[in-house]
């Protein structure tokens, strides 16, 4: 049998302690190199019997933190990246529950993994469970062992219940994301005058509002540290989400948009997600994608198109922008838009935004977790404005399909 735990809390002497205490006759010897540490337990058999040996490989941040910093490219966090990447590519019957474990994700700083290579032994469930509920742990398990929930590999939380698989199930409907504050005071000790600025002004409009304000919420990037959209990259963003926008409303009927973006070589800059749906359309794919005129909306904004951004209490009407201004439609040359585009508003108004939609959207997930009502702002608008800004913002350099909006 052979798992993966992840976790925030780090120590690899916590797991020979648990080693030993579980398993007082074995000879545990141990080694380290740098960062990474191996234990290998051996259980001697009796008279008849072969010896038993557990073996784990353990290896941490350097520098122990509660997000992925950007710009590293250590090959432990390169692997978090992956693990993220690869659990938001999972389908889900709780989109809540897996938000949360992608926000988990982010704050792990150890993984280790533990494999019975001679034999079994009948403590070895054992020894997963307080490993787990020792380090506040995720596991990534296997099919067909004592502690499998599902018949493909799959992710356990700490209590080995199932948090998905690579069918999107799921058996528990939270999942507690917990960091120690000395990580996040450290990481925040980094922080500019900027950054506190900007934190403070939003959480008091989200404060003036009534919402909920989480005050343990980090600052979000400066303005030293974010490499922003162009305005080409922009332009050319929106001039695809409309064309798509457009078939979302039923305006004009798929194959007449592909055409389009053929006709004016903006195929190649539509997402896999919406190539699917111009090709394959459903009505849950329409749906999705009527949302994302808020992502124009915000887009706009910052191409100057859009004078205002308005409170997230309503939907936004694209028909309030003016005709000349729109990007396609008629018989304009989108790359007239396009090749003419400016951003217009300031590094400083984007993450100024950027930064309230981050807490506001907090207080959205909050809400609907603790099933309340959210009566202040509408939360389908406030995901999709923050979606749009952490695009504009490169957010983690994700491409616009696969953008986080972590809280």
């Amino acid at each position: 049998m052979i798992c993966t735990l992840y976790a925030h809390h780090v120590g690899f002497e916590k797991i020979t302690a648990i080693i030993r205490e579980i398993y007082p006759d074995g000879k545990l010897s141990e080694s380290a190199n740098g960062t990474d540490h191996f234990a290998d337990l051996t259980i001697k058999g009796g008279l008849f019997g072969s010896s038993k040996v557990i073996k784990v490989s353990y290896r941490q941040k350097p520098k122990p933190s509660y997000q992925i910093a950007e710009g590293d490219d250590s090959a432990f966090t390169n692997n978090l990246k992956g693990l993220y990447n690869y659990v938001a590519s999972l389908p889900s019957s709780k989109p809540d529950v897996q938000a949360l474990l992608l926000r988990k994700v982010q704050t792990l700083n150890c993984e280790f993994t533990v494999s019975e290579d001679k034999g079994e032994t009948k403590e070895f469930k054992t020894l997963i469970e307080r490993f787990a509920l020792e380090f506040d742990a995720i596991i990534f398990a296997q099919p067909d062992t004592s502690i499998s929930r599902s018949k493909g590999q799959h992710f356990l939380d700490k209590n080995l219940n199932l948090l998905i698989d690579g069918q999107g199930a799921c058996e528990v409907d939270t999942l507690k994301v917990e960091i120690e504050t000395a990580h996040f005071d450290a990481d925040q000790s980094e922080v500019t005058d900027e950054q506190k600025t900007r934190k403070e002004n939003s959480e008091a409009i989200v404060k003036a509002k009534g919402i909920k304000v989480n005050i343990n919420l980090p600052c979000i990037e400066s303005e030293d540290e974010v490499a922003f959209r162009t305005a080409q990259e922009v332009a050319t963003r929106v001039s695809v989400l409309s064309v798509v926008n457009y078939v979302a409303f039923n305006t004009i009927p798929p194959n007449v948009a592909i055409d389009y973006l053929k006709q004016h070589n903006l195929w190649e800059y539509a997402t896999p997600k919406e190539k699917d749906f111009l090709l394959q359309p459903t009505a849950e794919k329409q749906t999705v994608e009527t949302w994302k005129a808020e992502d124009i909306y915000i887009l706009m904004w910052a191409l100057g198109k859009v004078n205002t951004l308005d409170f997230p209490e309503n939907l936004c009407n694209l028909n309030d922008i003016a005709d000349e201004d729109q990007p396609v439609g008629g018989d304009r040359d989108p790359y007239t838009f396009i090749n003419a585009a400016r951003i217009s508003r300031s590094p400083k108004e984007i993450l100024d935004a950027a930064d309230l939609y981050y807490r506001l959207d907090w207080a959205c997930v909050d809400a609907r977790l603790n099933m309340q009502e959210m009566e202040q702002v509408h939360p389908g608008v406030v995901y999709e404005r923050h979606y749009a800004l952490n695009w504009l913002i490169s957010y983690q350099n994700a491409e616009w399909d696969d953008v986080s909006c972590d809280t």
